[in-house]
């Protein structure tokens, strides 16, 4: 397996990829978009706003992760591919670049909800959803890397 930066080239792919991800492992979310609008918001506003970086092996896409100082956009694993510690890997990048990262998920996401906390996200927020497209309750967590000599 390989982590690599993506290009524009892999926004499509990428694209079908969350599409699949969502409908599987995440079927209480309700479809907003079309395959088309998925494409072009991949390739028009996730690439062009947020360092892409994918893992493939054998030419398949096993999931990606899309974050900027501070934010993590999306992270997103092949709903086969999920509980391996591809997350943890991909999540490593993003911590890796910036002290401080934040991002939103749903209420009813109790996988990625365990996952962050695991990993040292803490929940700051919960909403009712009335900001979000999809009119579900999200939860806004934040990590911040510890000082040096500071516990982790």
């Amino acid at each position: 397996m390989i982590i690599r930066r993506a290009g524009l080239y892999d926004m499509d792919a990428l694209a079908r990829l969350y599409r699949d991800t969502v409908r599987r492992a995440l079927p209480f979310l309700p479809e907003l978009h079309t395959p088309e609008e998925d494409r072009a918001f991949f390739r028009d506003r996730l690439y062009q706003e947020f360092d892409v970086w994918v893992a493939e092996q054998d030419r398949r896409f096993l999931g990606y992760i899309a974050f900027r100082a501070g934010f993590i956009n999306h992270l997103f694993l092949a709903a086969d591919h999920l509980g391996r510690g591809l997350g943890a890997e991909l999540l490593e990048l993003a911590k890796g670049e910036y002290a401080e990262l934040a991002l939103w998920t749903f209420q009813a996401n109790a996988r990625a909800r365990a996952f962050y906390e695991k990993h040292g996200f803490t929940a700051e927020r919960l909403t009712d959803g009335e900001d979000n497209e999809e009119r579900l309750p999200d939860v806004y967590y934040v990590w911040r890397r510890p000082a040096p000599g500071q516990a982790m």
